[in-house]
């Protein structure tokens, strides 16, 4: 496969377990693309036009020749220097993938959060509520990660000549399907059973085995877990704490989170919402696997780093 075929891949499955379904995501992209035609010649010079068909800005091929044919992958949750260095040690690395974004990619992190207002919305949080509190905390993700050194991990892939792309939101989209199917088919009815549900994925299995299992945030194992939402295991980052008291006047019971600030869990609390927080490493591990899957079945090597628990489960 070529960098940019791993690339569009990583595009497709990504829309493919979105939440909001293809057609949505197409009539998003069209109205982003009309909303371009209009706009002004120094805006569209300064428009990013990955934007126009993928809807995942923080989703990029960061550096290295599109058409160059890929082999051998170094993979991990987060690569900076030091990956990129280990890329080059143990040679022959065609390219490596970052799960968490970095570049560009990084400064669009704010712009995905986005499907967490229709994500909302489908369990039921009124559109209007879920994008007026959604919008406020964009705009403080945004400003957070405005003064950050965004370029330094490509600037090092660049001096050593090593393909880099990153792929988030398609990774965690397909950890958040993963994890709801799942919890559909055993149907826990306690906390504690949510938990239990959970400990049987290989990834949350081997993270207990390094302090980093499922746990209960907010609530007890007995609790009743009510209606399930996975509202925090894809989108970006974390949404705005002001949410789960929308949610619980939507029905929800329990929210499964990848992880969660004093903040976001306090509220959770007052709002009567039991939390479980799944893993945020061992989370992201199951989207990159699956889709690391589906690159196994081309033939390309694996070398998991930085981690990434890595379950194959293509072959």
């Amino acid at each position: 496969m070529t960098l940019k075929e791993i690339y569009n891949l990583a595009i497709n499955k990504g829309i493919e377990a979105d939440f909001r379904g293809s057609k949505e995501i197409e009539k998003q992209l069209t109205k982003l693309n009309e909303k371009y035609q209009k706009m002004e010649d120094e805006k569209k010079s300064e428009f990013d036009l990955e934007r126009l068909k993928n809807p995942f800005s923080d989703t990029r091929i960061l550096f290295g020749d599109p058409e160059k044919e890929v082999k051998r992958i170094l993979v991990g949750i987060d690569i900076d220097g030091e990956e990129l260095l280990l890329a080059e040690k143990l040679g022959n690395i065609d390219l490596v993938i970052s799960h968490h974004p970095r570049g560009k990619a990084l400064a669009g992190l704010d712009d995905v959060m986005r499907l967490q207002i229709d994500v909302l919305a489908q369990y039921g949080v009124p559109v209007n509520v879920a994008e007026k509190l959604l919008q406020k905390r964009i705009e403080e993700v945004a400003r957070g990660i405005a003064p950050s050194n965004h370029n330094r991990a490509v600037d090092t892939a660049r001096h050593l000549n090593l393909p880099f792309m990153c792929v988030h939101t398609p990774c965690d989209n397909l950890v958040a399907k993963f994890v709801d199917a799942k919890l559909k088919n055993d149907k826990p009815e306690t906390v504690g059973e949510i938990v239990s549900s959970l400990k049987e994925i290989p990834e949350y299995k081997e993270a207990i085995s390094i302090g980093a299992g499922p746990q209960i945030f907010v609530g007890s194992e007995e609790n009743r877990a009510g209606k399930i939402v996975l509202t925090e295991l894809t989108g970006g980052t974390e949404g705005s704490p002001e949410i789960y008291e929308k949610l619980a006047q939507a029905g929800a019971g329990t929210v499964i989170a990848m992880h969660i600030s004093e903040k976001h869990r306090e509220e959770a609390e007052k709002a009567h919402v039991n939390v479980v927080i799944a893993g945020h490493i061992s989370s992201d591990s199951i989207g990159v696997n699956l889709f690391l899957d589906e690159l196994e079945k081309q033939g390309i090597e694996i070398i998991p780093c930085s981690g990434l628990i890595r379950v194959s489960r293509g072959l």
